[in-house]
């Protein structure tokens, strides 16, 4: 493994986190869809600028993008799109804690995924850091909320959970896709090939996620265009994140980037508890233990 994995898995948590607070300010000014279209269409000019700026510095040409290489790619856009929409889903279930919380499973289903699919085998201690940190940031998501034991045992079986399962199933297909792509770059390091992967990963999700606001949600649009500013810093905090997240991905096995990366957690409740003056409930420190344990565990396994 690229020894980079690990600080990338750490700011992409940050980067995320970072984001996903911005993004807050956003939903007063647009829609679900504009709020997510952002992502795409303002991070991708921020992807290119830092793919170029590496490659420059390398002195390496663009490598050759052979048609495994865009399948994979079109596969990760469509997928975390997928994700996206299955959240929102999820949320639309009224069940916003269930769906955030369930998707959270993604984890452990990179785990499986690589596991059955890829070979891609992890230590003894590496899965008891998947589960212990996905365990916490259920803790977070639902009793953190005032969901009794019983209560969440019965979310399992509601839509919201479903979608929520589905949506990190969609996003545990993005991550390894994703992954493969970048090894069917020829020609360039892993940082390089992981800029190049998500300029045309935000390529393909911009102009899919735009045609389809041109034809059927234009106030979408005009929307989008009159909040450029935060739009814009929420597009450079998602090329950040998502450059970070692709770099790991191509150094180190996914579902350790993905459990490491679970420190976003840690830091949307510290941007909650120093910016925002939420209370820090007994449940949620005890769910911040649990993830701070897993990132550890997850860490001594591939030391």
């Amino acid at each position: 493994m690229n020894p980079i994995w690990l600080p990338a898995a750490l700011f992409g948590g940050l980067f995320q986190a970072w984001r996903t607070a911005l993004q807050q300010r956003l939903r007063a000014e647009l829609s679900v869809s504009g709020a997510v279209l952002v992502r795409y269409l303002f991070g991708l000019p921020f992807a290119y600028l830092f793919a170029a700026a590496w490659l420059t510095i390398l002195g390496a040409p663009v490598p050759p993008l052979t048609t495994a290489f865009l399948a994979y790619s079109s596969a990760g856009a469509v997928t975390q799109m997928a994700g996206t929409v299955l959240l929102i889903l999820s949320f639309g279930h009224r069940g916003f804690v269930a769906g955030t919380a369930f998707s959270k499973t993604e984890a452990i289903q990179v785990a499986l995924v690589t596991a059955l699919f890829l070979d891609e085998q992890l230590p003894l201690l590496a899965w008891a850091g998947i589960i212990v940190g996905v365990t916490g940031v259920l803790i977070l998501a639902l009793v953190g909320q005032g969901v009794t034991a019983r209560q969440a045992w019965k979310a399992f079986r509601q839509p919201a959970a479903l979608c929520g399962l589905g949506a990190g199933s969609m996003f545990a297909c993005a991550a390894i896709t994703i992954k493969l792509a970048t090894a069917e770059l020829s020609g360039v390091d892993t940082v390089g090939s992981a800029l190049v992967a998500l300029v045309v990963v935000m390529a393909i999700q911009s102009s899919l996620h735009l045609a389809w606001a041109s034809l059927s949600d234009r106030e979408t649009l005009r929307g989008v265009k009159r909040s450029f500013r935060t739009s814009g810093q929420v597009g450079l905090l998602s090329a950040l994140g998502s450059a970070c997240w692709y770099i790991g991905f191509a150094a180190a096995p996914a579902a350790l980037v993905r459990i490491v990366g679970q420190v976003e957690v840690i830091f949307t409740i510290a941007f909650a508890r120093y910016y925002l003056r939420d209370k820090v409930r007994v449940q949620e420190i005890l769910g911040l233990l649990l993830v701070a344990a897993g990132v550890i565990m997850a860490l001594l396994a591939a030391a």
